[in-house]
């Protein structure tokens, strides 16, 4: 990595589980000398984004409150996609949220939770595998075919465990499956009964960018009943889908999927 690489790596560490890191141990986990790591946490601190605490430690700054606060008034897919999301949650009563690409991941960028929602269901600022789950599979039918390749060849084990095919001839099928559908349900592939059904969600170029779905547990409905939730998932899809790429900030990159 480079320096601003290396610098930019330190605010990875600070997690729920890790909220407080003291300077020595930002030190040794950066592997740079100390003075480079001191000149690395000035600079963050003025910028907000970290905030020195008691006993010379670090938290997370006030600039990432602010960051989120933009996203949330500015970014295309929060804000095109959050009235099909609530709407399909309120119409379906079930829990819905909205899924961007990120590297070889899948973040929640939004969602909508009734009271009853499923303590491990996908919450916003999270992310995922690319391989498992509804609001991700969906996705990787329309990506390009050089970034299905790119994936295959880095992700051939955890494609076939995730039941997308054992070879590149059965990852292939099983997309083409998912892309004539429009959609993809899954259940219990992160937490015991718990279903989802995606569908994607494009750019006005047509790129894939995210998806949209319903999370709920497989007691709460009949699978007689899945059919009419995903057509009802797919016509919100297509909703925001337009309201996306209309715009002011229509979004028209290619989708990120191979990091």
């Amino acid at each position: 990595m480079n320096s601003l690489e290396k610098m930019l790596s330190l605010l990875d560490v600070f997690t729920q589980a890790a909220p407080v890191w003291s300077t020595d141990d930002l030190i040794r986990y950066s592997g740079c000398s100390r003075s480079t790591c001191y000149r690395y946490l000035k600079v963050l601190q003025d910028a907000g984004l970290l905030t020195p605490v008691a006993n010379g430690s670090y938290i997370l700054g006030p600039r990432i409150i602010e960051l989120d606060r933009n996203v949330r008034l500015s970014d295309p897919v929060y804000t095109g996609g959050g009235p099909s999301m609530v709407k399909l949650a309120t119409k379906t009563r079930l829990n819905a949220m909205v899924c961007i690409l990120f590297s070889d991941t899948v973040m929640c960028v939004r969602d909508f939770r009734h009271p009853d929602a499923p303590e491990a269901m996908f919450a916003r600022g999270q992310r995922r595998p690319l391989f498992v789950g509804a609001a991700s599979k969906v996705m990787l039918p329309y990506l390009a075919a050089h970034q299905q390749r790119a994936l295959y060849a880095k992700h051939a084990k955890s494609i076939a465990a995730a039941g997308l095919g054992a070879d590149w001839e059965g990852f292939r099928k099983a997309l083409a499956q998912i892309r004539e559908a429009g959609h993809c349900i899954t259940q219990g592939e992160f937490s015991p009964g718990i279903v989802g059904i995606a569908a994607p969600l494009f750019s006005g170029a047509g790129h894939v960018l995210g998806s949209m779905g319903l999370v709920f547990h497989h007691a709460k409905v009949p699978r007689s009943e899945f059919p009419k939730l995903a057509k009802a998932v797919m016509k919100a899809a297509q909703e925001a889908t337009g309201r996306i790429s209309s715009g002011a900030q229509g979004v028209d990159l290619p989708a990120r999927a191979v990091g």
